[in-house]
């Protein structure tokens, strides 16, 4: 049995920069004491105790039970953060009084109390978790209700860029605000990655690489990890980095586990890989922006097979108190267990892209569609992974044929997908030919111009001839409609014009706006006259453009 002496003693969870201690508020155990606390912001509360160093507390139990205003239950299991530190993490959805009493294997850390008053959220970014849209199951919203149109930027190695720097995030904190300023609001990691398999450049400075960390998940090293303990600076690490994320608004798409990543996992339903895969839930559960992805192509590679993603899916469901949204970077998977994710995600590289996601939104018509991963890594000055598509205008155009097709989609830039993160690529001085974010924050501001939520994507007839009804919206080009007179139509730079054949409105007037994809330029071309054949031509013509048709 594990022994110690518990002295109830001003600790700090972590010595904090200051960007991030408005998000993580850190309080240590103090009877009769009231704390206040953001709705939604994450509060951990500190208990002390001295260890006994024969015993594993990675092997003992720790955990709080929150009552809530409305009599609301939380059974929050806690985490050992190292030295003679416990913590209960909290966060609270709703604002009012919450009480709490604490449980242990050890009677010490048992049975302690504390009250907690949870004031209404005044974070301009903090809309709440993201969720499934009340009004359409295939949408995304925020638990205020806000529209969210979920636009995802994969970072694996981000766990790395300021591992080990005590002062700050500088390097994660330059990138993030890129990707924020970009448009995307969803940012895809894993929570630990050793090294990619394929060939890498050999010029890449070695600011910029991050392949074979000395450091692994666990302590010791990949090589040679000590399964039964944590490596606590890595999981430590990340609270500061989750807590950046959430106060810039980005979600952060935790992949639990990678297999191509050459990572020394344990074995399946081992000790260890039980110990890694619960401290991670019960660690970051009380973030509101975290979305759970239980493996990145979790079926490939010969190392998952079906049951355990399941096993791995319920044992989420029953650790993780805030239902927080799950998913399996695995189209296997998913087309086959998609009941019991919250969102499909999908990997396709196709060239048929825009009917392979309308196919499989209408599989799965229950759920939100994500394109994950659509074989399109723009380029950068140092040669790495490339996939099928490089150039930035053939990515862009890819995710938007998924968005056309109501699917949600991702980006990935080869410099910062991978072992090779380049955080400052727009910093002066750099001799290369920057990557296009900001044509994603183009298409982000469309959508909140127009809300995504509200719109369908049209399925068109195998043929245009048929003049009878208004299916096809258009001879050419994806459609989307909010089936009240909006049509927003994705037209391919190789259509020299699109014919719409749309509803007559009541008024028999069309307002005609287009679109460009690359600056955000739109260009208003009034009103005209409804008829069933309108010969719609953009103002740039032979470039990929969109044009919104509504009632004028």
């Amino acid at each position: 049995m594990w022994k110690k002496a518990i002295a109830i003693v001003f600790v700090g969870i972590l010595t904090l920069p200051s960007f991030s201690i408005a998000q993580i508020q850190t309080s240590p155990f103090k009877k009769g004491a009231l704390l206040q606390i953001d709705q939604g912001q994450v509060n951990d509360i500190v208990f002390s105790s001295k260890t006994d160093p024969d015993d594993n507390p990675f092997d003992a139990t720790f955990g709080a039970i929150y009552t809530g205003p409305d009599g609301q239950l939380l059974d929050l299991t806690g985490f050992y953060n190292g030295g003679n530190e416990w913590i209960s993490r909290f966060s609270a959805a709703e604002p009012g009084t919450w009480r709490f009493v604490t449980y242990s294997s050890e009677p010490k850390l048992s049975g302690l109390t504390g009250e907690l008053q949870v004031l209404p959220n005044s974070g301009p970014r903090q809309k709440g978790a993201v969720g499934i849209d009340p009004e359409n199951p295939q949408a995304f919203a925020h638990a205020n209700g806000d529209p969210h149109f979920m636009l995802a930027f994969e970072l694996d190695w981000l766990f790395a860029l300021d591992y080990g720097n005590e002062s700050g995030l500088p390097k994660t904190e330059q990138l993030l605000d890129q990707v924020k300023r970009n448009g995307f609001n969803h940012v895809v990691a894993n929570i630990y990655a050793y090294d990619v398999g394929w060939r890498v450049a050999d010029d890449v400075p070695e600011k910029y690489f991050y392949g074979k960390p000395p450091y692994t998940a666990w302590e010791g090293s990949n090589d040679n990890p000590d399964f039964s303990r944590l490596n606590l600076d890595l999981f430590q690490h990340w609270d500061r980095v989750l807590a950046s994320m959430q106060g810039k608004g980005l979600d952060a798409h935790l992949m639990i586990y990678v297999w191509n990543k050459l990572v020394n996992w344990p074995e399946m339903y081992s000790h260890g890989d039980n110990l890694y895969f619960d401290y991670i839930i019960h660690r970051y559960q009380a973030f509101s922006n975290v979305i759970w992805d239980v493996s990145k192509e979790a079926l490939d590679y010969a190392r998952a097979d079906p049951p355990y993603i399941q096993e791995r899916i319920r044992r989420i469901r029953e650790k993780d108190r805030y239902n927080r949204l799950i998913t399996v970077h695995d189209y296997e998977f998913n087309s086959r267990y998609g009941e019991l994710v919250d969102f499909i995600s999908i990997q396709s590289w196709r060239t048929n892209l825009h009917s392979l996601m309308l196919q499989g939104r209408a599989v799965h018509a229950g759920k939100p569609v994500v394109n994950i991963e659509h074989g399109g890594y723009e380029t950068g000055p140092y040669r790495t992974f490339v996939g099928n598509y490089t150039s930035p205008e053939t990515c862009l155009v890819r995710t938007y044929e998924c968005v056309f097709a109501g699917v949600y989609g991702s980006y990935y830039w080869q410099n910062s997908s991978w072992n090779i993160v380049v955080h400052d690529p727009f910093a002066e001085g750099q001799d290369f030919k920057p990557p296009r974010f900001d044509y994603y924050k183009h298409l982000a501001g469309l959508f909140t111009r127009y809300n995504f939520n509200e719109l369908q994507p049209s399925y068109p007839k195998i043929t245009t001839n048929g003049r009878v009804g208004t299916d096809n919206l258009a001879t050419n080009g994806y459609a989307l409609s909010n089936g009240e007179g909006l049509y927003l139509m994705f037209i391919p730079k190789d259509s020299e014009r699109v014919n719409a054949v749309l509803p007559k409105p009541g008024s028999g007037k069309m307002k005609i706006t287009w679109f460009n994809i690359f600056t955000g330029e739109y260009r208003e071309q009034g009103i005209r006259n409804w008829s069933g054949w309108m010969e719609l031509i953009s103002p740039w013509q032979y470039t990929d453009s969109v044009v919104i048709v509504e009632e004028g």
